[in-house]
């Protein structure tokens, strides 16, 4: 549960912002998106792979 302490004559702009602001940082909508589809361990592996020969790829290009 989150809670936003608000402050005597705060407005309520500010106080749903700053809910938002929590919200977000939980991951919550985050982890929803990641759990809607899923992915293969396989296929996971492999996009990892991928992702880190690009990196490596674009090391050796800086230097």
């Amino acid at each position: 549960m989150i809670i936003v302490p608000l402050k005597e004559g705060e407005n309520i702009e500010r106080a749903l912002k700053k809910f938002k602001r929590k919200f977000e940082r939980t991951g919550v909508v985050k982890e929803l998106r990641k759990r809607q589809a899923f992915i293969k361990p396989s296929v996971e592996r492999r996009k990892k792979k991928q992702h880190a020969v690009y990196v490596q790829q674009m090391q050796e290009d800086e230097d």
